[in-house]
């Protein structure tokens, strides 16, 4: 079971390569900050646009670079099966402590072929795996009666990371799931919403930027400390929204890096950086926020 604060990481680029000096870094910032683990090579991380060898090696260096002080879900998922065994036995070859499987996007299977694509995943390695529904960007969503099935059937299925905007939903899944399976929330504005009716976490974004933040929040709610958690959630809100609404993700989140110097604002096509009225927007809610 995964729970606590996992930081979906950003994949910083410089100059058409890899960064590994600021990926190194932002790293390090997460571990000082007590964030739990670290979650590469995800939405966040620009895997459509990493080719393989690049994607296994960037799993290969976050483990490396964590040092055993964090754990490292691997995203590892695709809209094709073989590729995401592929790359899963390549994650747990690298030393990942798991895998975070995304719902299959653009080709719209069934549930029942949602159910054997992650039972044939979880099938060809030993890696402890986290599912990710995400409608918005997959079209389709992992149907509760789905998740429950995985769970039952499937050893090694033992969390979601559940982006569907929806706290009945969470709590649905709740009734649905062993209480070893945990619920992660994959939008920083409703982990307190969703973590009040079960869920035991967040894959954040915003912890790229603000990592201690993150951690203090996820704690203090796992410890039913709700009135700290509200108080931080009441504070960086603006901040939150603003890092999920201006723009698509990860754009806002390596744009935000960069202007606090942290990484290049270099994305990889079809991504694009924000317009310059964006960027000064952006500026703002940082400089509020004393980041920058």
């Amino acid at each position: 079971m995964f729970a606590g604060s996992y930081t979906a990481l950003v994949t910083p680029f410089r100059d058409g390569q890899v960064d590994y000096e600021a990926f190194e870094a932002l790293i390090e910032e997460q571990a000082s900050a007590g964030i739990d683990g670290i979650v590469p090579v995800g939405t966040t991380g620009e895997s459509p646009t990493v080719n393989q060898s690049e994607h296994i090696d960037i799993i290969k260096q976050a483990v490396g670079f964590s040092g055993g002080r964090l754990k490292v879900i691997a995203g590892t998922g695709a809209n094709s099966t073989s590729e995401a065994i592929h790359l899963t036995r390549a994650a747990e070859k690298a030393g990942a402590d798991g895998s975070l499987q995304v719902c299959p996007y653009y080709n719209k299977p069934s549930q029942e072929g949602l159910y054997q694509h992650f039972k044939m995943v979880a099938g060809a390695s030993s890696l402890p795996l986290m599912l990710y529904s995400v409608p918005g960007r997959s079209v389709i969503q992992i149907d509760i009666e789905t998740v429950s099935r995985l769970a039952e059937d499937c050893e090694t299925i033992v969390s979601i990371k559940e982006a569907g905007g929806s706290s009945e939903r969470v709590n649905k899944l709740v009734q649905a799931v062993p209480e070893s399976f945990s619920i992660l929330s994959g939008d920083d504005p409703l982990t307190v919403p969703f973590m009040s009716v079960g869920a035991r976490g967040v894959v954040s974004v915003a912890a790229n930027l603000i990592p201690e933040v993150i951690a203090r929040q996820v704690k203090a709610l796992l410890e039913g400390s709700f009135p700290e958690a509200l108080e931080i959630q009441k504070r960086y809100y603006p901040l939150l929204n603003t890092l999920m609404t201006l723009d698509t993700n990860p754009v806002p989140i390596k744009s935000a890096l960069a202007l606090c110097g942290r990484c290049t604002p270099e994305f990889r096509l079809p991504l694009v950086g924000l317009t310059a009225e964006k960027t000064e927007t952006l500026r703002e809610i940082l400089a509020k926020f004393k980041l920058v």
